[in-house]
């Protein structure tokens, strides 16, 4: 069975009163509690979104996202009691795509969510729209598979990677501020630096052949970032 959400977290009351909460604005839930619980789930389901716990009993959210990440570019987001940054700064490293710290407004959530399925949707849409053809250009991305071709080399992306490369490909060549890609990736321009450093640097990793010394993906200090492809 399909599922829009996949709330993975041992505060049994807390999941099922945000499970409620989704299902009154037609976003289908399911809950889990344990890191085994998730993988058996997930080997007879599927779900968009994950909501992770750090915390699960004896069991380590991290650990689960790691795992996960081998198998999924499902967006995760942490929800987690844990108030510091240097869990924050872990789990977008590890994997996450987003940090929800509880208690949580369930509004607020539920906002996050929906900018998640509505990305994943128009992805879908585009795909089923249009069949795309191998570029012959240096620099390509294609929306179907979410991966990127750089100088003939397919590269495969995770969900936020690919949406922030999808976002400065739409614009390149010229400058797209911080705010804008807050704005156009995360659906919130109230993010820190630090998120969006740490997702650039993930994704210079992939497609630079010096990370250092970036080649496509430019610093434009104080500003923001530009996506160089020769005309």
């Amino acid at each position: 069975m399909h599922y829009n959400c996949l709330i993975i977290d041992d505060e049994i009351e807390l999941s099922k009163m945000t499970q409620e909460y989704f299902e009154m604005f037609e976003v289908t839930c399911a809950c889990v509690t344990t890191a085994e619980e998730c993988l058996a789930f997930l080997s007879e389901n599927t779900a968009d979104v994950f909501l992770l716990d750090i915390n699960l009993g004896n069991e380590s959210g991290f650990t689960l996202c790691k795992t996960l990440r081998e198998t999924y570019d499902t967006p995760i987001l942490f929800i987690s009691a844990r108030q510091s940054d240097d869990d924050v700064l872990v789990a977008l490293n590890i994997g996450g795509d987003d940090y929800v710290k509880k208690p949580y407004t369930l509004s607020v959530l539920l906002a996050k969510v929906k900018v998640q399925l509505k990305r994943l949707a128009a992805v879908r849409s585009k795909a089923e729209a249009e069949e795309e053809k191998p570029g012959d250009s240096a620099f390509a991305i294609d929306e179907a598979t979410m991966s990127c071709t750089v100088e003939g080399k397919e590269i495969a992306l995770k969900a936020k990677e690919f949406a922030l490369l999808s976002c400065l490909f739409a614009h390149k060549n010229t400058i797209v501020t911080k705010e804008q890609l807050f704005d156009e990736v995360w659906g919130d321009s109230f993010y820190s630096d630090g998120t969006l450093n740490v997702h650039i640097r993930r994704l210079r990793e992939k497609i630079e052949e010096d990370p250092n010394q970036p080649k496509w993906i430019k610093t434009i200090w104080g500003t923001g970032y530009k996506l160089e492809i020769p005309s």
